[in-house]
């Protein structure tokens, strides 16, 4: 293909043919559809999955890899559920999951390149998270997201971002403790009485 029928995607920076583009909008109807209203609380992943199942939004009928931990750290069951019921459940729950490239990246990038991508990107996910998600609170989930840590908390996003240092699932396969972590920080407190 061309260099010249390349375009820089907005949702993760790297040059895209026409099949990426159209995924990303496949991807971005899945994730518009179960939006909330008032977004409680935006959980923050470093990179889309690459697989459908992993993808919390998709109409793939299994929850598998981020989408299932996802799922086990807020406690939404999907056993015996269709898909669109659990995400309408996560939904009402008043959470959100999104990346800060929105979409997976081809398998010969390298980490290194990864992290200039994300580290691109972070400043457009900044302006999405203030301008348009406008969350109560943002939680940022994978270890992709460590090097960009001190700079989400040196913005002023209008929301408190947690955890204060680090990030709730360090790994692919999170313990118990870090899914507890998780579920602990999704708690809402009640605002004070006038």
């Amino acid at each position: 293909m061309p260099p010249s029928t390349l375009l820089s995607c907005d949702g993760c920076g790297q040059l895209a043919d026409s099949v990426h583009i159209s995924r990303r909008l496949e991807r971005l109807a899945w994730t518009t559809r179960f939006r909330p209203l008032h977004i409680q609380a935006l959980l923050l992943s470093g990179i889309a999955p690459i697989n459908n199942s992993d993808f919390l939004y998709s109409a793939n009928e299994s929850f598998r890899g981020e989408a299932a931990t996802i799922l086990q750290a807020v406690q939404v069951s999907a056993a015996g559920k269709s898909p669109e019921s659990v995400q309408t459940e996560f939904q009402k729950l008043g959470l959100m999951l999104t990346h800060v490239l929105e979409c997976p990246l081809d398998e010969t990038v390298s980490p290194t390149q990864a992290q200039t991508l994300l580290a691109k990107q972070h400043p457009i996910a900044i302006t999405r998270i203030r301008r348009s998600l406008k969350p109560k609170r943002l939680l940022l989930l994978s270890a992709e997201l460590l090097p960009l840590v001190e700079q989400f908390h040196n913005v002023a996003l209008g929301c408190p971002i947690l955890p204060t240092s680090g990030v709730f699932l360090p790994t692919s396969t999170p313990s118990e403790s870090d899914l507890q972590a998780l579920r602990t920080a999704l708690v809402i407190v009640p605002a004070p009485a006038a």
